[in-house]
């Protein structure tokens, strides 16, 4: 039984599921909208909004947790750039919209998430 547990898995083992997380996160920091499956942007989005809030604190620590979570650019962009414009704001960081599309090899539903 799952009872607590919290998260998909994707069908992949740890290390390659934090390495898919990883790299979604930094591709939506760094193109600040992205095309994926519903289930990968719902799984991203309150990790990427953690991530703002961290920012959000504008300190030493916080700017090294974000370097340890994510690439050098995809942190000192979050840092410098896109949390400034998310001071006043207290949450939702993040939207996504479904799009009707389905991927055709494997029929699964297509979503962008995107900073609002």
């Amino acid at each position: 039984m799952r009872h607590l547990k919290k998260g998909k898995k994707f069908h992949r083992k740890k290390g390659q599921r934090i390495a898919l997380f990883k790299s979604l996160a930094n591709n939506l920091i760094l193109k600040e909208k992205i095309e994926t499956t519903e289930t990968k942007a719902k799984e991203i989005r309150p990790r990427v909004e953690k991530l703002i809030t961290i920012a959000k604190k504008q300190s030493l620590a916080a700017l090294r947790i974000l370097l340890a979570r994510l690439s050098k650019r995809a942190a000192e962009k979050l840092y410098y750039e896109i949390t400034p414009r998310y001071n006043e704001r207290k949450g939702g960081y993040l939207r996504i919209i479904k799009s009707s599309r389905i991927r055709k090899n494997d029929g699964a539903k297509m979503a962008m998430i995107k900073f609002i």
